[in-house]
């Protein structure tokens, strides 16, 4: 059951959030979905990049559902931090907070009184994440980041894509994605250690670095050969077959993983002869072997429907799926059973209620909230600074009037 009081572990941690489209929203919406308080600083009139990144808009309302998507669990509170007057009441609000998220560009927050070593002169407790494209420091620095940027010098687009193809991006901002959870994982460090010792820190992510860290097998296998590692399509490079094959309707991803696995597949489907012959005898001779079990099994797999080879497949204990489109991914009954999505109360849209996609952490005894639907610009600039400042309503308005909130 939804609440506006939290209840994760997180609860009574207080979030002063400056980030903005997607790498840093995904921290803050993971601590805000934890228990923290999320304190959302937009710019007045504009807010977030993404509140504009339509369409598709959400049912019955303005909201664009790439903002709805990453700003759960977070009130928005408008504030110019380019003017004096919001730098003090950001400095304010700063001093009854844990943590500060940011994603500006390299040193731009301190020409606003607000770069890491001033506020951490100030408020040595203070836990301040920075997520840039490049990081603090190295030639790089500088640079602003973008995902579909980072994916290409990062090494995955040239992993991506058929063997004779153009490199491509992966489908979703998986750049982005892993920078902020990177990013909350060194804030949650960092709140253990200042548990310890009394003392905040900076958590420096930079995204090239983060798509480096998740080049994983592909990445140890040019350490390991010092080769470039080829695109495969839909292949696996230490593993065969562990691909797309089709079937006598469409796809079917099949998943073999070692030899055992192998054996039973082929005494199954009538392919013993393939066990006897050296080429296809261990996962070792296969990779080496690609094209040929390709080339064998294809006939194979193309003599039936989809539907057919999961059922089969499954009571082997065969790794297979079907490539689900997103209709289909969000009607799967594994999906349903696991609540992957999510309804949340927000007046204005349709019938008052708004999906998203849920929180796949699940802690059994603090379990994730779902607290407060992605905020209106600046819909509770008056209220926090009530709460934490104690402005009354005409002090505010003469606040928006001057264009500080």
């Amino acid at each position: 059951m939804a609440t506006t009081v939290a209840s994760g572990p997180l609860a009574g941690l207080r979030v002063f959030d400056l980030t903005r489209v997607l790498a840093g929203p995904t921290a803050t919406q993971m601590l805000g979905d934890l228990g923290a308080e999320v304190i959302k600083i937009e710019k007045p009139g504009s807010g977030d990049d993404t509140r504009g990144f339509a369409p598709p808009f959400m049912p019955g309302s303005r909201e664009s559902a790439y903002f709805t998507g990453v700003n759960r669990n977070k009130r928005s509170v408008t504030l110019d931090i380019a003017t004096e007057k919001g730098q003090e009441l950001a400095l304010a609000l700063i001093a009854r907070c844990d943590i500060l998220v940011e994603n500006f560009k390299v040193g731009a927050l301190a020409k606003y009184g607000l770069g890491y070593a001033q506020l951490h002169a100030k408020f040595p407790r203070l836990i301040y994440g920075s997520i840039t494209g490049f990081g603090q420091t190295g030639p790089y620095a500088p640079r602003p980041g973008y995902d579909s940027l980072i994916q290409a010098m990062g090494g995955v687009m040239s992993l991506t894509g058929e063997p004779e193809g153009l490199p491509q991006k992966v489908g979703v901002p998986v750049a982005d994605l892993f920078a902020g959870l990177y990013g909350c994982i060194g804030i949650l460090a960092a709140l253990r250690h200042r548990e310890q010792t009394g003392i905040g820190q900076q958590i420096d992510i930079g995204m090239l670095d983060t798509h480096v860290a998740w080049l994983a097998n592909q990445g140890m296998n040019y350490l390991a050969t010092g080769e470039n590692p080829p695109r495969l399509g839909n292949q696996h490079p230490n593993i065969v077959p562990y691909q797309v094959f089709a079937t006598a309707d469409g796809h079917i991803v099949l998943s073999i993983g070692n030899d055992p696995t192998f054996q039973r597949f082929c005494e199954a489907f009538a392919l013993e002869h393939l066990l006897a012959d050296p080429r296809f005898a261990t996962n070792a001779a296969r990779v080496e072997n690609r094209a040929l079990v390709t080339e064998t099994l294809s006939p194979v797999m193309a003599a039936h429907p989809t539907a057919w080879w999961v059922t089969k497949l499954e009571a082997l204990k065969i790794g297979c799926g079907p490539i689900n489109r997103l209709s289909e991914v969000f009607a799967d009954p594994q999906v349903i059973a696991r609540g992957a999505v999510v309804e949340m109360a927000r007046p204005g849209a349709e019938n008052d209620r708004v999906k998203v996609i849920a929180n796949p952490v699940r802690l059994d005894v603090t379990p994730v909230d779902y607290r407060l639907p992605p905020p209106l610009l600046g819909e509770h600039t008056e209220a926090v600074l009530g709460e934490l400042l104690g402005l009354d309503a005409a002090a505010v308005a003469s606040l928006r009037a001057e264009g500080i909130v």
